[in-house]
């Protein structure tokens, strides 16, 4: 079973609780490792994916200034792609911290 990053979104104290109820019992470090793996692996695609923009977006800007190109259609979806694809980052990050701060505050 693979996290997906999207699920990230949906995250709640109940839905934590329940998903360690039902985990699954049978060779548990190989679940976990997998799982994290996955997730992790799709945080760092992200991350890379919202450098590139961001790469892209200031290499646009700096065509735009230097005057090699009049085009701000391509200027104005550069930036767009990379402020939505950082809010993005940011939120999942904010989520992220979110959730380990109620993990560490579990008593077990």
């Amino acid at each position: 079973m693979a996290l997906d990053i999207n699920a990230l979104y949906n995250v709640s104290s109940g839905a934590i609780k329940e998903a360690a109820k039902n985990a699954p019992t049978t060779k548990p470090d190989t679940y976990v490792d997998k799982s994290f793996n996955d997730l992790l692996g799709t945080a760092i695609d992200n991350i890379n994916t919202t450098n590139s923009y961001l790469s892209d977006a200031e290499n646009e800007e700096i065509k735009w200034a230097l005057g090699e190109t009049e085009n701000t259609h391509d200027l104005s979806i550069a930036l767009m792609k990379a402020s939505t694809a950082l809010q993005y980052t940011v939120s999942i990050r904010d989520k992220l911290l979110e959730a380990y701060k109620e993990l560490m505050q579990m008593q077990i």
